[in-house]
């Protein structure tokens, strides 16, 4: 806010009429009416989305000083108010709600009415002289919401994306040295819920860390689908109202200011028409989403078996005393829930454009921003938790020297017939385990090298030929 003295209020005025805004206010008469509008109660406008607004204005406030549509100290000053914006200092006056009807208007208009009360500010001027600063004639100079909006979405995507692709590299990089820690521990694997074949817990965690291998490239290579922006295509994407020098000019200035590697879209009415490249995007995040869901619930299942602990992280009951519930992977869980419904959010609305613009941006927005926020956070939670992550070495070998299907492993060796014989004769067999009965019957050095972890973790058995 800015001090204006002893005046109170300031009036302002649109088509509907005129409203009083407090005189210090950044925001303005169409502020005013989206706060009437869209309550700011359920969802908030996405900081990320405000921030990649600052830096779409920037751009386009620096293009339009360069080419003589602006003056060069209004260009100065909107460029200043547009890097503060971009640094968070204008959040708390997007006080209405992000899931807004308009295509996003209302977010456009704030952010209008913010900077040039700003760029006035720092003019020494006071907000609302609209005459030296419009939010309109001067910081929404050839530009519509239409073009604006999306590609502030996809400059907030893109820095998302990258701060996602490191979170999940960190995790890749956790679950791959579980996996060699827990390298030299055989235990039993499953197959529908039911005890198969041995392996070794650090081959069940090479599988967790290769799965999230692929989410690291994916989520690195999908950020190309969003550096294709509509920015100078104006409402409908054919850049009326704006001169064909600006339009080119725009996008080069935003790709150098941001670093994205940022282009114009070669068809500005596609870009500006059709949102597929952010379903594109999302069923990425759901890929991801559908990882983190089922490794967190494996992780559950060996915590629940014992061959592994899980680190204790708070009480887990307000009735059972001493338990200690997992819930780390839980809010994983949710987390990847939560975006894969996302997913379907995005989809939903990229269909329901209309012709030339896509007016359920918001939600499309909401939805998409919120899932990379999500992700970054749950990756970040999961891969912390897995440090922490023991294994009991007795417990998995327990569990193995009592399961039947240890005897799987020595098929190579004694073949389909004299394995079933041998079952059937632990079977009626009492108070000793398998691995012992094995070792009695077959010779203990035999059971020890086909149970040894490297001839587990072998591709293929290694017994000679006959």
């Amino acid at each position: 806010m800015a001090d204006t003295g002893a005046q109170s209020t300031r009036v302002e005025r649109d088509l509907l009429g005129e409203v009083e805004i407090p005189a210090d206010a950044y925001w303005g008469v169409h502020t005013a009416r989206a706060r009437q509008n869209f309550p700011a109660h359920l969802h908030a406008v996405p900081r990320p989305l405000i921030h990649a607004m600052g830096e779409v204005k920037r751009a386009c406030a620096s293009a339009n000083a360069e080419l003589g549509f602006l003056e060069p100290t209004v260009g100065k000053a909107l460029e200043r108010a547009c890097d503060e914006m971009a640094e968070g200092m204008f959040d708390g006056e997007f006080d209405f709600d992000g899931l807004q009807g308009g295509a996003g208007t209302s977010t456009n208009l704030c952010a209008n009415e913010v900077l040039a009360n700003r760029a006035l500010i720092l003019l020494e001027r006071k907000p609302g002289d609209y005459e030296t600063i419009h939010p309109l004639h001067h910081v929404n100079l050839h530009q519509s919401t239409n073009d604006v909006y999306p590609t502030a979405v996809k400059v907030a995507g893109v820095r998302l994306l990258r701060m996602l692709s490191e979170r999940v590299a960190e995790l890749q990089n956790t679950l791959q040295k579980k996996e060699k820690q827990f390298d030299s521990v055989p235990t039993i694997g499953r197959t529908e819920w039911i005890e198969a074949v041995p392996v070794t817990l650090g081959r069940e965690f090479s599988a967790f860390a290769e799965a999230i291998s692929r989410d690291r490239w994916r989520t690195f290579k999908c950020e190309e689908r969003l550096r294709v922006v509509n920015l100078g295509g104006t409402a409908v994407g054919n850049g009326l109202t704006a001169p064909r020098s600006y339009i080119f000019l725009a996008s080069e200035k935003l790709r150098a200011q941001t670093g994205l590697g940022l282009s114009r879209a070669e068809n500005l009415m596609d870009a500006t028409a059709n949102a597929d490249p952010f379903v594109e995007v999302s069923g990425i995040l759901k890929a991801l989403a559908t990882n983190l869901i089922k490794i967190c619930r494996d992780l559950r299942l060996l915590h629940m078996t014992g061959e592994i602990r899980l680190p204790n992280m708070q009480a887990g009951s307000s009735i059972m005393p001493g338990k200690v519930n997992p819930v780390v992977l839980e809010s994983v869980i949710q987390i990847g829930v939560k975006t894969k419904a996302n997913d379907t959010i995005v989809a939903e609305c990229a269909s329901m454009g209309t012709l030339q613009i896509n007016e359920y941006m918001p939600l499309l927005a909401l939805a998409f921003l919120e899932s990379l926020e999500l992700l970054v956070t749950a990756c970040s939670r999961l891969a912390a938790h897995v440090v922490g992550i023991e294994a009991d070495a007795d417990r998995c070998r327990a569990l193995m020297a009592n399961s039947p299907g240890l005897m799987t492993a020595f098929l190579p060796l004694i073949g389909y017939d004299r394995a079933t014989e041998l079952a059937k004769e632990f079977a009626a067999d009492e108070g000793t385990d398998l691995v012992a009965f094995l070792s009695d019957r077959l010779g203990a050095d035999v059971v020890a090298d086909t149970l040894n972890a490297d001839n587990l973790n072998s591709l293929g058995h290694r017994r000679p030929p006959c």
